[in-house]
């Protein structure tokens, strides 16, 4: 009998152990966000939002790229370029079944029907950048975590090798999918003096910049239209006076060799051709991703590589101090989250059973599903054998809210901004309780998986 209660025991301190090694790293990280939430809550402002601001600013353009390029560019070859293939995979992946439960939650929840689109997109889109490159750095940073000795480097490598995906996918899909609906245009128009304060550089929120910095310089004369909508549907119902012209290349007619050439184009084709060139893809070159392309090409080449990596390697000191720059990325993304939440949430016209509906789904549901995703690939020998980081990395992709850059997206689009606010705000919060639950199991199930 004592020897039975002895197991017990142990085997319920060892479970409690597994659990508090999955929760301590979440720990860590809402210290950081706390500090920042004191740091710049509006009645202390110890520090003022221009401050954070600037910080995300350096970690835009400096302290994520060092790390990237250390990281990625260290552990990646060839062989692990091939091998690596089902990382970016498995962010369309998580994206498509994202934007299914989007439209299951638009379907039950009825959100206001000029918001359908940015349920889906809030829904289907998580933060695959920052806030995994924090939680990787937090559980290696625990001493008893399962992967083993070089589980920074490796864990920073999968998340920076999906992040390019990612952004193609924001700059493209995301992009359009967040334009102002057609049939709410003139609405949002007439609206728009009383947002008028949120272009204003002191004025615009925390979320907006947080991931995007200078996004007030993106702006173009039709970043703010019902563009795709305006090309592709017929707008007779719509006041043109309220729409900026949009040349469409013939569609008017005219004797000129440019109408003459558009003539002989499908209408579809032309249409297409015009929404590719007002597709913002010069974004998609953001000092992380050139970061990314700069590792990958560097690490695959193993002349170049032994330049720079290596403790013989002749510019090592150069790669040395990348990643002392490197170090900033954690706390200075976390402490940047902690001045977003300062801030509270806008109101919204979303409605209680919709922000509901899309936490449910973002933070509970999809992990579920790509628990078995993962699972099934692993069935089907499409990962990397006896790796359990690159398993968390990918379950990883199915847990975080969504993206904080959706912000930033909405404010170019001028599309739903508050209510991009509201939700960002309320899943970051309840991501806590639903981050910690899922790596204590994803902590059991990758040595099983």
């Amino acid at each position: 009998m004592y020897r039975y209660l002895m197991e017990l025991y142990k085997k319920k301190f060892e479970y409690s152990g597994d659990v508090m090694s999955a929760i301590v790293p979440l720990m860590k990280l809402l210290s950081l966000t706390v500090i920042g939430l004191v740091l710049s809550h509006p009645k202390t402002e110890l520090i003022p939002r221009a401050t954070f601001k600037l910080l995300s600013k350096l970690v835009f353009a400096l302290f994520l790229p060092c790390l990237i390029f250390t990281e990625l560019g260290g552990s990646i070859t060839l062989e692990n370029f091939i091998k690596w293939w089902f990382i970016p995979f498995n962010v369309l992946v998580s994206t498509l079944i994202g934007c299914f439960l989007g439209y299951l939650v638009v379907i039950i929840c009825r959100p206001p029907p000029q918001l359908n689109r940015f349920t889906i997109i809030m829904t289907a889109f998580g933060n695959t950048g920052n806030l995994p490159v924090a939680i990787v750095g937090s559980v290696c940073h625990t001493p008893k975590n399962p992967f083993g000795q070089h589980c920074h480097s490796r864990g920073v490598a999968y998340v920076s090798f999906a992040r390019w995906v990612a952004v193609i996918l924001v700059y493209t899909f995301v992009y359009h999918m967040m334009e102002p609906p057609l049939e709410y245009y003139e609405i949002v128009e007439e609206g728009c003096e009383k947002e008028e304060p949120l272009t204003n550089v002191t004025s615009r929120p925390l979320l907006v910049e947080a991931e995007w910095p200078g996004i007030e310089e993106k702006e173009t004369e039709l970043s703010k239209t019902p563009f795709i909508a305006r090309v592709f549907k017929s707008i007779s119902n719509v006041s043109l006076n309220t729409l900026p012209d949009v040349d469409l290349s013939g569609e008017g007619g005219g004797n000129s060799p440019k109408s003459a050439r558009c003539l002989a184009e499908p209408r579809v084709v032309r249409r297409m051709r015009i929404v590719a060139e007002q597709t913002p893809l010069q974004h998609i070159l953001q000092p992380p991703t050139i970061a990314s392309l700069l590792a990958i090409t560097i690490g695959t080449i193993p002349m170049l590589k032994a330049f720079f990596f290596g403790d013989d390697a002749p510019l090592s000191f150069i790669t040395d101090s990348l990643e002392i720059l490197a170090g900033a990325v954690v706390p200075s993304v976390m402490l940047i989250l902690g001045g977003m939440l300062a801030e509270g949430p806008n109101e919204s016209t979303l409605g209680l059973r919709t922000t509901v509906g899309i936490t449910v789904a973002r933070l509970l549901l999809l992990p579920l599903v790509g628990i078995g995703i993962v699972a099934l690939a692993d069935k089907l020998n499409f990962l990397v054998d006896d790796d359990a980081m690159y398993k968390f990395v990918l379950l990883m992709q199915y847990t975080t809210p969504s993206a904080i850059l959706l912000g930033a997206i909405a404010s170019l689009r001028g599309y739903a901004v508050r209510e991009a606010s509201a939700i960002l705000f309320w899943q970051h919060v309840f991501a806590l309780f639903s981050l910690s639950l899922y790596i204590a199991i994803y902590f059991k199930l990758v040595t099983y998986v």
